[in-house]
């Protein structure tokens, strides 16, 4: 069993950006390698900018690299939610920016010739109970009426034609929402980068960042100091110490994930029959979807406690029990990949961008990066080109830390997980 990401290990082979020289000067410095960076990185230096990228592992080795390869349609708060906290206008505007998200991955796809299985196959949201399923009719209704956004609605009579499980009662379906393989994705959007002019250095982490009296920073990293009038942190929960502003407000969540052994292809049309990207309505849920290759990838936050070699184990161990719960026909099928990391919060659940006393930031994207990170890599572009009203997330600011003396570490999170697992089982 590999313990590394499965898009990451089935991605082409990587150039080695390492040991390149750095240059003193940029006009756009971009701290982090994921799709953040890498959008923002394209589309600055598309438009003339001398962009430098600095990435402390190598590009996509965080959470771009670490996902459920999901890129999917719908807000990460609920409409209501998000109609009580802005009003319907506003609400609708930022619905309609995740429906933007996914054209613009795909345009993407097809403009730079990134050959990553991008599919709009679809995203089924499966009732755990009798009760979400009712929720679900009310969601059907709101989408249309409201939002613009036709889906349909499926009973627990009919969900076999889409789910090989009797483990749920009943699913909406969205036919927009795309599966993609973001390894080669991720590689994909690097190659287009420096084909845009951009700069990439991996294995060289910024360490400190300074303003500079006359405007503009100081980026102090592991091969050299570099200057830069503008600088985007495009880290989101694998921002460190050298952003302290940024890691305070986002909550680093594990998630975990495993990959099965090639199914063949009728026990994997038997699984999804349409190879639609499924995600539960648990309180701590799954996600789940087959490979381009058929395997199974099924994903969850089975552990509250960080990714590390034994805590990836373990959590595996409890995903290939719960997926054999959904699944029984696949209780002896072998593991091939199970992998961990972080996916970044925020306390009100919404994507954050903006400007922090000169530095450009996006994050908080509460697992909905893959087509998120590369929308607002694009509208980070433009709010340095002074159109603020590029960015969906305008005004509306970190809340304050709810948590005393949090600086990035959420200790809190195994009785948070309790709570919410207590939920899922009992009520």
């Amino acid at each position: 069993m590999k313990q590394i990401p499965y898009w990451l290990d089935t991605a082409p082979p990587l150039p080695d950006r390492s040991g390149r020289p750095l240059p003193d000067e940029a006009d756009v410095v971009v701290i982090g390698g994921g799709l953040t960076g890498l959008s923002t990185a394209l589309h600055t230096a598309g438009r003339g900018a001398r962009v430098v990228l600095v990435e402390k592992d190598k590009v996509g080795s965080g959470a771009s690299g670490r996902n459920g390869s999901m890129c999917t349609q719908g807000i990460t708060i609920t409409t209501g939610q998000a109609r009580e906290r802005y009003g319907q206008e506003r609400a609708r505007e930022l619905y309609d920016s995740f429906r933007h998200a996914v054209d613009l991955v795909e345009e993407l796809t097809l403009k730079e010739g990134i050959d990553c299985d991008f599919r709009r196959s679809g995203r089924l949201g499966v009732a755990f109970k009798p009760a979400h399923f009712e929720k679900m009719r009310a969601k059907q209704r709101d989408l249309a009426e409201n939002f613009g956004h036709e889906t349909t609605l499926i009973g627990p009579g009919e969900l076999r034609t889409e789910l090989g499980s009797d483990y749920y009662h009943g699913a909406l379906l969205d036919p927009l929402s795309a599966g993609l393989h973001v390894g080669k994705y991720v590689h994909g959007l690097a190659g287009a980068a420096e084909r845009a002019g951009a700069e990439i250095h991996e294995r060289n982490a910024a360490t400190e960042l300074r303003r500079m009296p006359g405007g503009g920073f100081e980026v102090e990293t592991l091969n050299g100091l570099i200057r830069a009038r503008q600088v985007v942190a495009a880290t989101d929960a694998y921002s460190d110490g050298a952003l302290p502003w940024l890691r305070k407000r986002l909550i680093c969540v594990g998630s975990f994930i495993i990959v099965t052994e090639p199914l063949g292809e009728e026990l994997a049309r038997e699984i999804i029959p349409n190879a639609r990207l499924v995600v539960d309505s648990k309180n701590i849920g799954h996600y789940i979807r087959l490979t381009p290759d058929n395997r199974l990838a099924f994903g969850g936050r089975a552990r509250f406690a960080p990714s590390d070699p034994a805590s990836d184990r373990k959590s595996g161990a409890v995903l290939k029990r719960e997926m054999a719960e959904i699944f029984p026909q696949l209780a002896n099928v072998k593991i091939d990949y199970v992998w961990g990391g972080s996916v970044g919060f925020s306390y009100d659940r919404i994507p954050h961008a903006g400007e922090q006393d000169g530095l450009y930031y996006s994050g908080g994207y509460c697992g909905h990066g893959v087509q998120m990170a590369t929308y607002m890599g694009r509208a980070l572009a433009d709010m340095m080109d002074g159109r603020p009203e590029a960015n969906p997330w305008r005004g509306l600011g970190f809340p304050k830390v709810p948590v005393p003396f949090y600086n990035g570490t959420a200790w809190f999170l195994p009785f948070a997980g309790a709570y919410y697992k207590a939920k899922d089982r009992f009520r």
